[in-house]
This record gives C-alpha cells, structure tokens and sequence, in this order.
C-alpha cells in the first residue's frame, strides 16, 4: 500500500533525489553510496573546542550529502529521514564501539537539541527525526537503542549563520541543560551524543559540558545514588555521532588550521 501511495502521489506531487535532483526518486542509488561514504570514521575540527567528545561521521559535508541534509533540514523532504537515520546509525556504532549483549543495556541517543524557534519555523525537528530513524535500525539490526532527548536551550542563543569558530563557542557556551527528570534517564545505557552535521564542534562541546555536569540521582541500595560509578562514568567518557562532518575534519594530518564554517551547520 505505501509503495503504491508513493507512485500515486509522485504523479501529483513531481518526485526528485535530494542529493542531485534525479526525477521519480527520493534518493537516486549515486547519492546513496554518497551518504554512505566509505564507512564511519573518526573525525577532528580545527581548531577543536575544548571538551569535544570523540566524534565520529558517516561521510564529508559535501556535494550530494550536503544537499541531501539540506533538503530534509529546511525543505521538508521527511522522506529523507530514513536513510540519513541509516547513515547516523552506522556512525553511533563505530562511536559506541563493540556491543556488549544485554548486560551493557541499550545505546541513548540523545540530539543535540535545536531551538524552539528553529523547529517553528521548519516545522519539524531534524535532529530529533534522524535519530529516531537511527534507533530504529540499529533495533533492526540486533543492537538495542533509544532516543533519549534531555537535553534543551536554557537561554536565548543568536544565529549561528556567520559566526566564526570562536564566535559560536561564545554563543553556545552555558547555552544547555539537563531537563528535570532527565539525569536518572541516563543510567540506563551507553549515552551517545547525536547530530546532523558537525563543523566547528561548537555544539557538541556545549552538549557534552551540558552531560558532564549532571550528578546522578539517587537510587535505592546503591550507595551516594552512584550506580556503582559504571553509569557516571558513561555519561562523563562522552561519545559523539553524526552524519557529516566537514571534509578538512577527515584529514588526519592538516597544514593548515583553517576551520570550515558551512550553511546549515551547528545551530
């Protein structure tokens, strides 16, 4: 029946790739392989932000991936959250490292989270969307995840547009928090931190700061509430995933300490 709906509405409603705008599909099989790079890796801005996790991305923020992430983010191609979730699921696992069966309970995928007014505007939640599509293959795939969203803004923070490297640090800085309730939520697994896109790191650092202040909450039979220092020591040894990341930033070795700002990067 959705197969069916979808040719139905692609009469309609004209159907183009994301990534390079190939007719009658949502995302044609080159900018599929582009999404899906040549595998997750570990990756570094420069200059990199002081308490940047380890992060690691699915492919370079370029070309078809660049506007695939566009047209999900700010022109409502929702369809895209499927494979994008695809691609942000495969870097969660190289960032959460080998599973740990059962006993090491699921991965917490917690977004970095967008403003109120930006999902106003978009009318959706990006962030939020992908990971929840990335949770669900990473169930598909045998390993148990969740999307824990707990973090949010406590203060009014200005358009990232612009803004340099120094400038976005400045403007994220003491920007998040923990909502009520929330430290308890991640005791449960091995928190990673998830978002779209990373250029300056500016704001993975600030959500990583934002976890790494939490002190959990007290829970009954372990002593100080400190779930035997296993749980504490997840959310402080923090883990970082996204689906792109700036070319330069795959770079092993850089001559240069440029910092590739980009549209529609860290909010």
């Amino acid at each position: 029946m959705r197969g069916w709906w979808r040719e139905i509405a692609g009469l309609v409603l004209p159907v183009a790739c994301g990534g390079c705008g190939r007719p009658r599909t949502e995302l044609c099989p080159g900018c599929a392989d582009a999404l899906a790079g040549t595998g997750p890796r570990r990756v570094r801005p420069a200059p990199e932000p002081a308490g940047l996790p380890l992060v690691h991305a699915a492919a370079p923020y370029a070309d078809a991936v660049r506007e695939l992430l566009i047209a999900h983010k700010e022109r409502g191609a929702l369809t895209l959250a499927g494979p994008l979730g695809g691609a942000l699921a495969g870097a969660v696992e190289a960032a959460a490292g080998p599973g740990e069966g059962s006993a090491g309970g699921p991965l917490l995928l917690v977004p970095v989270p967008s403003s109120r007014r930006s999902v106003r505007a978009r009318g959706h939640d990006p962030t939020r969307r992908i990971a929840l599509a990335a949770a669900a293959r990473l169930r598909r795939t045998g390993r148990p995840a969740r999307v824990v969203p707990v973090l949010r803004q406590r203060r009014h923070v200005a358009d990232q547009a612009g803004l340099g490297a120094r400038g976005r640090l400045a403007n994220l800085s003491g920007a998040l928090e923990i909502v009520p309730g929330g430290a308890r939520l991640l005791t449960a697994g091995k928190v990673i931190l998830v978002d779209d896109l990373m250029t300056t790191g500016a704001s993975l650092a600030e959500a990583a700061r934002a976890l790494g202040a939490v002190r959990l909450p007290f829970i009954p039979g372990i002593p100080h509430g400190l779930p035997a220092g296993s749980a504490q020591r997840e959310i402080e040894q923090r883990a970082a995933a996204v689906i792109a990341s700036s070319p330069a930033s795959f770079e092993i070795n850089r001559n240069s300490p440029e910092t590739w700002i980009v549209a529609g990067g860290e909010r």
